[in-house]
């Protein structure tokens, strides 16, 4: 009976071995910062086209018919609902029905979305629609930092999945760094927390309660420095501290970027669907836990031309909407320009922010790195080209000392004491602005200019001497004492760039005390600048008794300087 006994439990032991699966692998697919690049057609014909997320379907179809759908997870990090025309429309104007993107990743199958910052920038009306409208097809926005008034989450802060034959815990994050960017009535009844020590504290949650055999830390938030003084970009802080993560993925900065430390894999695929985060893990009994993370680039020409059909005629809508006409111009505008000096574009800005505030002094930046709008007819696209972002125009109260502080810091985030270079630029690629080798080292939409003053910027002086202002554009005397009307963005007003903080010395308490007026988003407003105008030109943004004037000096030392070092960066 005894032997009896044991060779049943010898066949019983040799089946149950046979049937144990001897390896499990998960292949985790990431996509961040897509910001509105769905379509892989251009709006506007002649344009080249582009990776989208009908790229990203391609890649990852075949990777599923490769490995099995059922071995697969897709996740995003965040910032979808901004940044293109596609977005825009259906955010704005087609608001009737279900939200395209929330059609878009539910035809690609993704698991989970984290919410970004521009995706907060869209308003209450808007990310709360599209996070109804996800949760209903069973995709969570996630985002366990942001508290709402309850001391709960405002999204939901994880879901599980099983994939690979094994327990998947995904855990969302937005960006901790909302308030220096956004109004408060955009996040009213929010609070964004720090990823640390909220991430850990999270992880440690759901490993208690859902004891998953693999954790995703899904963030927006860029990959930093490390050293944890950038709030917006604490992806390496998190690798350095994290406990219980087999992959961190990463976003917010554009920038691929692939790291591990200690078995965790940070993972942050870039922007614009240019590539994608793809990690790989596997378990088996002999070997245990095993992750390899990459970023694999993907091809504009291979799409999913299924999908392409699907959505065909919701990109014709945002393609007439793209197309029709706004105004003329009567003179060529180049975004480039505005870093040498006074230009047509950085003008007719100004000229916008003044007639729409009826400020005193205008600042602004150049949004869009390098763009052109050519005299002629002007369509809808071209706004884009002119105001990429859903910026609002604020007036705040500033004494004459904070504007000359103010423009003081801002130069210095742009310009240097002439030597080899008078850009302030380094020899190094940016994958943000595509550039291969030079490149400036501080992000362009932070080069504030000024409007309403005469001024110069002396770059043979050092930082604090450089900006003399003489009076106003009137001809009024410019009094360091004395209080003045300023129109900016609503970006720069929250915090954007830290101009206000760190170049005026502005508390966020004293900015919030300063604002005077709240006005509507610029776009709209040069929009109907061109309703108004017709034609524009300089006849209409080239009032010198309006604008003022300013110039780098010494001229004939530093234009040279500008066009060659100008000419490394394009």
């Amino acid at each position: 009976m005894r032997h009896k006994l044991i060779a049943i439990f010898s066949v019983v032991l040799s089946l149950v071995t046979a049937c144990a699966p001897k390896e499990r692998t998960l292949h985790i697919v990431t996509t961040g910062d897509v910001h509105g690049s769905w379509f892989d057609e251009p709006y506007v014909d002649g344009q080249a086209k582009k990776t989208s997320l009908m790229s990203v379907s391609a890649w990852v179809d075949s990777l599923r018919q490769a490995v099995g759908k059922q071995n697969v997870l897709l996740l995003d990090a965040g910032d979808c609902l901004q940044g293109d025309n596609a977005p825009y429309y259906y955010n704005y104007v087609d608001t009737e029905g279900e939200h395209l993107f929330v059609q878009l990743v539910d035809y690609m199958g993704y698991d989970a979305v984290a919410v970004g910052n521009h995706d907060i920038e869209t308003g209450h009306p808007v990310y709360d629609k599209v996070n109804e409208q996800l949760r209903a097809r069973g995709i969570p926005f996630l985002a366990a930092n942001a508290v709402g008034e309850d001391g709960q989450p405002y999204f939901a802060p994880y879901k599980v999945f099983r994939r690979g034959g094994l327990k998947v815990a995904v855990i969302g994050f937005t960006n901790a760094n909302m308030k220096a960017w956004l109004d408060e009535k955009i996040w009213s009844g929010i609070e964004f927390q720090s990823l640390i020590p909220c991430a850990q504290e999270w992880v440690d949650k759901v490993r208690e309660t859902e004891h998953p055999d693999v954790v995703v830390v899904l963030t927006h938030s860029g990959t930093g420095e490390g050293d944890g003084s950038i709030l917006e970009s604490q992806g390496l802080d998190l690798l350095e501290s994290l406990q219980g993560v087999d992959v961190l993925v990463c976003s917010h900065d554009h920038v691929p970027f692939v790291k591990e430390k200690d078995g965790t894999w940070l993972i942050n695929g870039g922007a614009r669907a240019g590539n994608v985060g793809h990690a790989v893990i596997t378990v088996s009994k002999a070997a245990g836990k095993q992750v390899v993370g990459e970023t694999v680039r993907m091809d504009k020409n291979k799409v999913n031309e299924a999908m392409k059909e699907q959505f065909h005629l919701a990109f014709e809508a945002v393609k007439a909407f793209t197309l029709q006409p706004v105004g003329a111009l009567s003179v060529d505008l180049h975004t480039r320009d505005a870093y040498k000096g006074m230009c047509d574009y950085a003008a007719l800005i100004h000229m916008v922010q003044l007639e729409a505030s009826g400020a005193q002094i205008s600042f602004m930046a150049p949004l869009t790195f390098d763009g052109t709008v050519a005299a002629g007819q002007v369509i809808y696209n071209d706004m884009f080209t002119i105001y990429p972002f859903e910026n609002q125009l604020y007036v705040l109260r500033m004494k004459g000392s904070e504007i000359r502080d103010y423009l003081e810091y801002s130069y210095d985030n742009w310009i240097q004491t002439p030597g080899e270079h008078v850009l302030r630029i380094s020899d190094s690629p940016d994958p943000r602005t595509g550039a291969q080798h030079w490149s400036f080292v501080s992000r362009t939409y932070n080069f504030d200019s000024a409007a309403g003053l005469v001024y110069t910027v002396d770059l043979t002086k050092p930082f604090g001497k450089r900006v003399k202002i003489t009076s106003l554009a009137d001809g009024t005397p410019f009094k360091q004492d004395e209080w003045y009307t300023v129109a900016m963005t609503s970006y720069r007003a929250s915090g954007g760039g830290e101009i206000l903080q760190k170049g005026a010395g502005l508390s966020k308490e004293e900015v919030d005390e300063r604002i005077q007026e709240r006005l509507p988003e610029i776009r709209e407003m040069v929009y109907q600048y061109f309703k108004k105008h017709g034609t524009v030109g300089t006849q209409d943004f080239g009032n010198r008794a309006v604008l003022g004037e300013w110039y780098f000096v010494p001229e004939k030392l530093v234009a040279p300087m500008f066009e060659k070092d100008l000419s490394l960066i394009f």
